[in-house]
């Protein structure tokens, strides 16, 4: 009762965390003088951060196995990593440009993780006997930790592509620095053009190199991390799937049965191996090879969130409604 309670507070406290958040995010958006509300924001997205971490060891404790056994505890454990991938940019360098690109990405996960719509799977039960085993952490984790680290690097491709292409890209028009976009993920592209030419040590060269240096500058940075992300994400997608066949041997009697969670796996490593294989041709490297990775994070949507909409399969558990069973 006592960790039922505790996960109850915690949940509420990071929902409505997270609510404010938002708000102050959409504030900051519309004025971008209000830096001290910005730092508010951040501050948020930590408590947020803290109150999940709390829920999760609560209910490992009072489950007594890592709570990775639905699909209301692999959402609070992915907007956890989420989080701790978005702060890994600022631990490398000082700058703020990349963990820009994937904010809204990660509260708009620790809202809808906290949020209360998948009531039903809040109470801990008893596992299915396909999860009673040691390779649940292992498989869900890695998997999981995959799916965060894939979508962070398929943002930063995506958003190498918005910069690349978007027509008359000018640092310093005044009227470029208050032109937001109209919606909440596009408003983040003009922040971090705005925010990387403000920063660069190079903003006061009197003779430019060439036109548009800056966003030049800006894309290659993308490039460089989304490649570096995406690779571990593939490692760790790799390692997810061994893990689950070989799980999946002691479970069902076969290490591949083609089950549509199976398949679309398959279908999102196939993915990021055109494009880890594409960044080996020069001609590929850059706009081509990060069209590739922004069809990879519409896939990774479907392979974790579209098929738990159908709650067939052998992975039924991980479906929107409780199993039977």
């Amino acid at each position: 009762m006592l960790f039922v309670t505790l996960e109850h507070i915690l949940t509420h406290i990071s929902f409505s965390t997270i609510s404010i958040v938002i708000t102050i995010h959409l504030i900051t958006l519309l004025v971008r003088e209000l830096e001290g509300l910005r730092d508010s924001s951040e501050k948020g997205m930590i408590a947020t951060f803290l109150s999940i971490t709390g829920f999760l060891v609560s209910r490992w404790a009072s489950s007594g196995h890592f709570p990775l056994s639905n699909l209301y505890e692999s959402l609070i454990f992915l907007s956890w990593a989420l989080y701790i991938l978005h702060t890994i940019p600022k631990i490398q360098n000082s700058k703020n440009d990349l963990s820009t690109i994937t904010m809204p990405s990660t509260i708009l996960m620790q809202g809808f993780a906290t949020s209360g719509l998948l009531t039903e799977m809040h109470q801990s039960t008893i596992l299915v006997p396909a999860l009673q085993s040691q390779w649940l952490m292992m498989h869900v984790s890695m998997m999981l930790l995959s799916y965060a680290t894939l979508l962070c690097g398929s943002l930063l491709s995506a958003a190498l592509l918005i910069i690349k292409f978007r027509k008359n890209f000018d640092f310093f028009s005044k009227k470029k620095k208050i032109v937001l976009f109209n919606t909440f993920f596009f408003s983040e592209f003009t922040e971090i053009e705005y925010f990387y030419a403000k920063k660069s040590a190079l903003k006061n060269t009197p003779f430019p190199l060439f036109p548009n240096y800056y966003k030049y500058q800006l894309i290659e940075r993308l490039d460089s991390w989304s490649y570096r992300v995406i690779s571990l994400g593939f490692t760790l997608l790799t390692t997810g799937i061994l893990c689950g066949a070989v799980w999946a041997n002691e479970a069902w009697g076969s290490y591949w049965n083609w089950d549509p969670k199976e398949t679309w796996a398959f279908i999102t490593w196939t993915i990021f191996a055109i494009y880890l294989h594409s960044r080996t041709n020069p001609n590929w490297k850059g706009t081509n090879s990060a069209l590739v990775a922004s069809i990879g994070f519409l896939i990774i949507w479907i392979c974790y969130f579209g098929i738990n909409l159908l709650g067939i399969g052998l992975h039924s558990y991980g479906s929107f409604t409780l199993p039977s069973k």
